[in-house]
């Protein structure tokens, strides 16, 4: 056995391990002894990072580099050009700024730690010397005895040695909704974490009984402790955005300096001033760098932000909203999340068959009421009032009964106002039974309830539409079979039988109390799905992306709400945590795509499922609440907690907290994080088609050896003006209405694909021929006539084009109308562009004159014309693409 395998330890095999006793525990010396020697119960924190250390990290970006170069050399150009720093500064701000929101998003895995510290309970109470003490929790040691009792938070891994009705919370660690009941006898073979029935630990509540324990791993070795080292050695991964703009970067870095180099030979080839080359090759390069793209992609994210708060989706880290738009694979809890976190009564098994709850009216109610009155007495849940309704509270099992009562007016209150207890049998595991004695006028009323074959066994009778007669071998066989056909459909299942007895025997026990029942009936229980969340899984489907579900809870319950939700059809699988811990990764990998339920899983396993996943090229979003999430939720490309169930640990691993738990409100987020992607790739391919058409304008002019159609201030001036603002203003285009229906984004295809290129290079060309017939007209009467149509023309037709590029594949004029913010962008622009025209003073700074009204048509002419040239490039590709579809 391994050593931290205890569950395969009798009490007294843990006892002679840890050389402690049962009955009086660590003496206080060794206690002290094993402190000093093993340390506090407490995690170990990571060494932080400083505020500097933090800041300088953000500038490690491909892109953010080439920007601090083009800053330099802005500034160089001009203080050389005697224009000032403008250009730099405006460059540098944009940097420095993405630096400071890069530093708060690095305290995340700090926040874990932290937030798994505040977990542990305070004090706890332990035996030592033979005495109960309550003492630190942090100053528990392996060998202590701990004593549990309702309501203590388990403040280490225990080793049950005593457990009298205990039932633990362990939703956080193992992620079942169901209270787990406790016994102390060893377990044989390997087991999952949650069937470690004789095990309490860190981090588990207790909800029903008490017990005790002896303490087998304290801080990080205990199962918490390696969540926390877990977090602690996750990797930080990049979004595929700053994957992409890395390589647009470099890309676009080593463009600009083959274009310097050309530029600058070519011209002193010319027998032009070797300085006034050089100055223009690097004006050029610095106008190749699109400098607004940091700041528009952050812009269109934090916008996206602030859209998803109100569709109940809170963002903690900025590049998560892009991830979103690019997932290929959702992997989510159950409890909470796909399901209504509520156990709830569906069927009732009375009078020999079997009835959907919902299709029983409150007229229909009297057969099944004897049905309902017992589950409600055998039942130690509460009711409370608020706001005038009803609420009960308690074990959800017991819980999912008075909430059937009340559904039909059956209120447990009012029922025991009739029928007071005066005694009862505690359930507990062996017997699995409950029972209740009430006081009906002069005789008694016996409820009970329990699971179906032990409280069969106790039975005699049968209630059956309203008369009470001897039960069969047929009866026993149609209840068993109902049970089994129950049980198929996941449903947990509950018997219920009563008696009427005289007067109290003078022992109440289960031998006096549960003997010669009438059986009444069975309830089959479940946390229901969200009614929203098939749509929501349909809607995944067809966008290409794979629902899986990942559980802590059992394989036939797992396996019946994912094929009720469409997660699971005949072509999938099912694994449990055991099956997974027998794969090599390399298995789990080739096996992924087929896998769409995982169940009974350990924090290792969800870590090795996000990891296979990714191995094949997957974007992997993660959801969870518990602890147990947490590493998995860091690893995760996009981490997502629950913000109602979520524990601390998991909101503070993760990326996005969803204010509803809801698994549709995941898929919302990922169709705003594809709007987003989108509307990032429309900046892009605005930002650089515009930068190629001033490239190529200044290129051919250098190559012809014309003189510079472009002045370094006009340069400037469309780079941070007409540039800008309506890439800006394309954050907030609506999203295209087939948008749900597309395949993920490829994640291993950077932003610079074959056909995003050519359609940026060809707008390019099209703005540069555009510009320099401008220039050629222009150039017949002044330089400064061609220049000043050259200027008005570059500028004018950006704005146009702005509109093919809008809309896609679409019409430009297709919901023209529907983003105000980019009409007014283009209005702003043409304003500022009319007063640089046509004020003097203005003139004289900007080098521009005035032009006579033929060359104003000129200047409207071709800048109107890349609208009829987009459209009908636009018709042609589609017309080709209908004939590829039909071939």
């Amino acid at each position: 056995m391994e050593t931290d395998k205890f569950y395969n330890y009798s009490p007294e095999q843990t006892e002679q391990h840890f050389k402690t006793s049962i009955h009086s525990g660590l003496s206080n010396k060794e206690a002290k002894e094993r402190l000093q020697k093993n340390g506090y119960n407490e995690f170990e924190k990571k060494k932080h990072k400083s505020l500097i250390a933090k800041f300088f990290d953000q500038f490690k970006s491909f892109m953010i580099i080439v920007l601090l170069v083009a800053a330099i050399i802005s500034g160089v150009v001009g203080v050389l050009h005697g224009e000032g720093f403008s250009d730099a500064i405006i460059i540098l701000i944009i940097v420095i700024l993405n630096a400071v929101i890069g530093v708060f998003q690095e305290a995340k895995a700090e926040k874990s730690l932290d937030a798994l510290e505040k977990m542990s309970s305070p004090q706890c109470k332990v035996i030592r010397d033979g005495q109960t003490q309550v003492i630190a929790s942090r100053e528990l040691v392996v060998g202590d005895i701990v004593i549990l009792e309702t309501g203590d938070s388990v403040p280490a891994d225990i080793r049950l040695i005593e457990a009298i009705n205990l039932k633990l919370q362990e939703a956080a660690l193992t992620g079942e909704s169901v209270p787990e009941e406790k016994i102390t006898h060893k377990i044989e073979g390997e087991v999952s974490l949650g069937d470690r029935d004789n095990m309490a630990y860190a981090s588990s509540s207790v909800t029903y009984g008490r017990g005790k324990g002896i303490v087998v791993a304290t801080g990080m070795h205990s199962e918490v402790g390696k969540i926390a080292s877990m977090i602690q050695s996750v990797p930080d991964t990049k979004t595929p955005m700053q994957q992409r703009l890395d390589k647009l970067g470099k890309i676009l870095a080593i463009a600009a300096l083959s274009i310097c180099v050309i530029i600058f030979i070519v011209g002193v080839l010319y027998g032009r001033d070797i300085l006034d080359m050089f100055m223009t090759a690097v004006s050029l390069a610095a106008a190749a760098i699109p400098e607004g793209l940091p700041a528009v992609s952050t812009i269109v994210l934090a916008v996206g932000v602030q859209r998803l708060a109100k569709r109940n989706a809170i963002v903690r880290k900025l590049p998560s909203v892009e991830t979103l738009g690019s997932t290929s694979v959702i992997c989510s809890d159950k409890t909470g999340t796909l399901t209504q976190n509520r156990m709830t009564v569906t069927k009732v098994y009375v009078n020999g068959e079997i009835q959907d709850l919902n299709n029983i009216s409150k007229e229909e109610i009297d057969t099944d009421k004897e049905l309902m009155t017992i589950s409600i007495l055998a039942n130690d849940a509460k009711l409370s009032k608020k706001n005038g309704k009803w609420e009960s509270i308690g074990d959800p099992t017991e819980t999912a009964l008075l909430d059937m009562g009340l559904k039909y007016n059956v209120v447990k209150d009012e029922i025991e106002k009739n029928l007071p207890r005066v005694a009862e049998i505690p359930f507990d595991s062996e017997r699995k039974l409950m029972s209740t004695v009430h006081k009906k006028g002069e005789i008694l009323t016996v409820a009970v309830k329990g699971g179906v074959d032990e409280l069969l066994a106790c039975c005699n009778r049968i209630y059956d539409r309203g008369k009470i007669r001897e039960i069969t071998t047929k009866d026993k066989k149609e209840i068993a079979n109902a049970n089994l056909q129950m049980a198929e459909n996941a449903l947990r299942v509950l018997a219920m039988a009563t008696k009427e007895i005289n007067s109290l025997p003078k022992e109440i026990t289960p031998s006096t109390i549960e003997t010669e029942l009438v059986f009444v009936g069975m309830v089959g229980m479940i946390d229901p799905p969200r009614e929203e969340v098939k749509a929501a899984v349909e809607k995944c489907r067809k966008a290409g992306i794979k629902p899986v579900m990942i559980t802590g809870d059992h394989k036939i319950t797992a396996v019946a709400i994912a094929k009720s939700l469409g997660i699971m059809d005949d072509n999938d699988k099912a694994l449990t945590g055991i099956d997974v811990e027998k794969m090599s990764d390399e298995d789990l990998q080739a096996n992924a795509n087929q896998i769409a339920v995982y169940a009974r899983v350990s924090p290792e396993h969800k870590v090795r499922i996000v990891k296979a996943f990714q191995a094949n090229s997957n974007i992997v979003a993660m959801t969870g609440d518990g602890v147990n999430d947490a590493p998995a939720l860091k690893l995760a490309d996009i981490g997502v907690a629950m913000g109602i169930t979520g524990t601390d640990v998991s909101k503070e691993a993760a990326d996005v907290v969803l204010t509803d738990d809801n698994f549709a409100t995941i898929v919302s987020a990922v169709e705003e994080g594809r709007r987003i992607y989108d509307n990032i790739l429309k900046a892009i391919q605005f930002l650089l088609s515009t930068n190629i058409g001033e490239i190529l304008v200044l290129f051919v002019a250098v190559m012809a050896n014309w003189v510079s159609p472009l002045l370094p201030i006009h340069i400037l001036w469309i780079n941070l003006v007409t540039d800008s603002l309506p890439a800006l203003a394309l954050s907030v285009e609506p999203a295209e209405g087939d948008i749900m229906e597309r395949k993920p984004i490829d994640s291993r295809k950077g932003i610079m694909t074959r056909p995003f290129t050519i359609r940026i290079f060809l707008q390019g060309i099209l703005i540069a021929l555009l510009t320099l017939t401008a220039y050629n007209i222009g150039v017949h009467s002044s330089v400064e006539v061609a220049q000043t149509m050259t200027f008005a023309t570059l500028a004018f037709s950006q704005m146009v084009i702005i509109f093919g590029i809008r809309t896609g594949n679409h019409s430009a004029f297709k919901g023209i109308f529907k983003n105000k913010h980019l009409l007014g962008a283009i209005a702003i622009v043409f304003l500022l562009m009319l007063v640089v025209l046509f004020i003097p003073s203005l003139g004289e700074i900007f080098h521009v004159v005035k032009l006579t009204a033929t060359q104003w048509w000129w200047v409207a002419g071709l800048s109107l014309a890349p609208l009829p040239v987009t459209e009908i490039a636009k018709l042609i590709r589609k017309i080709f693409s209908k004939k590829q579809n039909r071939k």
